[in-house]
Formats: C-alpha cells, structure tokens, sequence
C-alpha cells in the first residue's frame, strides 16, 4: 500500500512540514513523488517513521537517529522495536510505581497517618533512566553524571535542585509574558539554561554540544516528564514549546 504526506502527517500525529525536513536531512525519503510533486510513502517508510518517532520521544537527536537506524538491517527492525517496546513498558511499570506512591502519600495526609519512608519514594530512583541516558548520550555520560550526583552533599543537591526550579520558574514567567522566542528575553532565558547544563559532568561541547541542546529542546516537548516543568497556567505544551523554540534559536545563533 502507499500513502500520501498528509495521509502518513495525520496518522503518525506529526505535520508534512516535518516529513519534508526528514527528506530534506535523508532520515526519511518517500518512495516517489506523486503528480504535482506530492510524495508518497510505502510501508517501510511508514516502519521508519515509527522508529524515529519513538526516538524523537526519548529525545535522542535527528543525527543519532540517523546512525542507530542505518546501523539496522531490515532483518533486524522487529529486534528493534522489540527492545524499543520492553523500554516503554518499564517506563509504564516506573510511572505505575510512582503513581501508586503518590497516592498512599496521599491518603496518609489525609487521615493523619505516618508517612512510610520505604513507599513514598518507590518508582523515585534516579537510576531508572539510566538505559533512556546511555541511549540518548552514551554509557560514559551517565557514569560521569551518575558520580557527580551521588557525591553531592545534601546542601550540594539541593542548591542544584533549586537553581534548577528556579530556572524553570523563570521560563514559565517568560512564556506568560508573551515574548517571541527570538526576544532578548527569552534568549537570555536561553544562555542561562545551557550554562546550567554546560555544569553538568557528561555534558558535550562545540558541535555535541548543539546537538545536545537541541535535542533536550525537543524532547521538552515530546516527553510529558519533562515538559510539565514548563507549564504555563492554561496547560498544554505552550511553555515547553517556547523553552524549545528560544533554545533552538540560541544554538543557531550563539553556539
């Protein structure tokens, strides 16, 4: 069978415009161009575009989805999705986890219970991305980051934890403020969100570097985890969108 952009654009949930920078960056051809130029996709091409966009939603950059699927042969694209499949299902298992804490959390407030240390913070354990980590930037990236973090002194992680709200805050701020993502604003917002990141050990530099960001920018929008701590007060991904929309423009500028 064979499908139109738009046709592939509304079931997959993503725009032509995006199918059309795949093509343009070879992550993506269409099987041939229809009369006026329309392209058109087959079921292979459909199979790709599920694996880049299970990658995109990890937040793995267009580069390094480009390399994990070339490194595929055919032969092995249900080994793929299988592994990709067994990822999601842990992440439902830990999100299950969490909810479930959260919610005897919940029920001991408000019957005046004692809180249970051992199942408040089941689901909570920072090592669970470590696979998501080593896939996006590699094993030596979590191992640095993973050092850095557990040798932190309790006062250490928690000026880092409100650096980090802080930084948050401050984008939710900008976005209600209703500044383009090109504004002065919203690019110092920007500067001062790589040069958090640029603290972290495993962080890459010079040409990783962009790649790094603009991936993260993506995956603020693509995954709900993280795109929650942008959230402006009427919800949706407004404020994600414009965390990722400021940075995408620092890199292109700056960096």
């Amino acid at each position: 069978m064979e499908w139109t952009i738009q046709e592939v654009a509304r079931s997959a949930g993503t725009t032509s415009r995006a199918l059309r920078h795949y093509d343009a960056i070879g992550l993506l051809h269409p099987i041939r161009a229809a009369s006026g130029g329309q392209r058109i996709y087959d079921s292979a091409g459909l199979l790709r575009l599920q694996r880049i966009l299970l990658l995109r939603g990890l937040g793995v950059g267009l580069s390094r989805i480009a390399r994990i699927l070339d490194e595929t042969a055919a032969a092995d694209e249900a080994d793929a999705l299988a592994e990709h499949a067994a990822a999601l299902r842990e992440e439902r298992e830990r999100l299950t986890r969490q909810i479930t804490a959260v919610e005897k959390t919940i029920a001991a407030l408000r019957g005046g219970e004692e809180l249970m240390m051992d199942t408040m913070f089941d689901g909570f354990d920072h090592t669970a991305y470590r696979d998501e980590v080593e896939t996006r930037w590699g094993a030596e990236a979590y191992s640095r980051n993973d050092a850095w973090w557990r040798g932190m002194s309790a006062d250490d992680r928690s000026a880092w934890q409100q650096r980090a709200a802080d930084l948050a805050r401050d984008w939710i701020r900008a976005a209600e403020s209703g500044v383009a993502a090109d504004s002065p604003i919203a690019l110092g917002m920007a500067r001062r969100h790589v040069e958090w990141l640029a603290g972290m050990p495993g962080t890459p530099s010079g040409a990783d570097m962009r790649a790094y960001v603009t991936g993260l920018a993506d995956m603020y929008v693509a995954d709900p985890r993280f795109g929650a701590n942008y959230a402006t007060a009427d919800g949706g991904t407004a404020g994600a969108e414009f965390v990722r929309d400021a940075l995408h423009t620092y890199v292109g500028r700056e960096l």
